[in-house]
């Protein structure tokens, strides 16, 4: 089988030779490459030229439109018989599109997710990101289960991959942004086809490299969770709303040390006990005491950054007036 590799990218050329070096380094070979310059100022092209000889690779500079419509005009382009979406700071380890064929080839899926995971060169603060994306303790690990909450399992885009029966079936993404993956996971299982998770089709996903690109990042996921449930309420859970709780329990802690002392002591005494349980997890996860203090660090950030933009839109959205959805909302809104 042919596989269609389609690379958004939107000013990081060097984030993508180190994607396109990783794919050189591949046991299965017959795949192309197709990146989709999104509008960038700082181009791509001269990156993919250096790969011309390495790989069966094609470059396209598209006006800016968001990731999800990029998405879909790589699809539009591309020769293969199954799709295969990558964010542009991945690298893919070698024995990659080996596990997914064989996969296909012995137990068919018509789009698959993998999992993401840590590279043992990511600098701490990496590890200890990555560490909270598919941690237990947040609702980041529902990533990595079998099966999502409802019992089906939605892919992401970052690391998907979808049948060209699917891209012809149902078309591809709606939205370009806010959500655009859940929404597009949402469409393929309606539409009965079938999904699943490739445990050991996993990548290294550097994702942000400081907490506070970190903070903006997850404060947008939970904004499009929001953003999802105008169109499809019940693929809201109770499980999306802990990081909110959450949040909401760290503001309230100053105003039990005003109320009750003993309140008080309980609030910190959780607080403690959540921190320490992050902290030894992470770090028997990661064999490093500085990962593991990083850990939790990182996953208060992601719960916070989540939970305030959860709760901001979600607040927005009760304002907004009766039947606003089918009058006034596009699947973009809010900007």
């Amino acid at each position: 089988m042919r596989y269609s590799i389609i690379i958004p990218v939107f000013n990081r050329p060097d984030e993508l030779r180190e994607l396109l070096s990783s794919l050189t380094r591949q046991t299965y070979r017959n795949f192309e490459v197709l990146v989709i310059e999104d509008g960038s100022q700082d181009k791509a092209d001269t990156v993919v030229a250096e790969f011309a000889n390495q790989l069966t690779i094609r470059y396209f500079f598209k006006e800016n439109s968001g990731q999800g419509f990029t998405r879909n005009y790589g699809f539009e382009r591309a020769s293969g018989d199954y799709f295969v979406i990558f964010d542009s700071d991945a690298l893919i380890p070698e024995h990659y599109f080996s596990v997914v064929n064989e996969r296909l080839t012995n137990d068919w899926l018509d789009a698959y997710g993998g999992p993401d995971a840590a590279h043992p060169d990511f600098t701490a603060v990496q590890k200890a990101i990555s560490y909270s994306m598919t941690s237990p303790f947040t609702t980041g690990g529902i990533r990595g289960s079998k099966k999502n909450l409802g019992g089906t399992y939605h892919p992401r885009s970052f690391n998907m991959g979808l049948s060209r029966n699917v891209w012809e079936t149902i078309g591809g993404y709606k939205m370009s942004r806010m959500g655009e993956d859940i929404e597009f996971a949402i469409r393929i299982i309606e539409n009965g086809f079938t999904t699943g998770l490739i445990p050991q089709a996993f990548i290294y996903h550097k994702r942000r490299t400081n907490f506070g690109q970190f903070f903006r990042q997850l404060r947008f996921f939970g904004r499009s969770r929001i953003n999802i449930s105008r169109y499809y309420p019940a693929e809201l859970k109770l499980v999306h709303a802990i990081p909110s709780l959450f949040t909401l329990f760290l503001v309230s802690i100053p105003v039990w040390a005003l109320i009750s002392r003993v309140l008080f002591g309980l609030a910190i005494g959780a607080l403690v006990l959540i921190t320490l349980l992050i902290f030894m997890d992470a770090t028997r996860k990661e064999k490093n005491l500085n990962v593991g203090f990083l850990s939790v660090v990182a996953t208060f950030v992601q719960l916070t950054g989540y939970g305030v933009g959860f709760l901001s839109e979600g607040w927005k959205k009760l304002r907004e007036p009766k039947g606003f959805r089918e009058t006034g909302a596009s699947l973009e809104y809010p900007s």
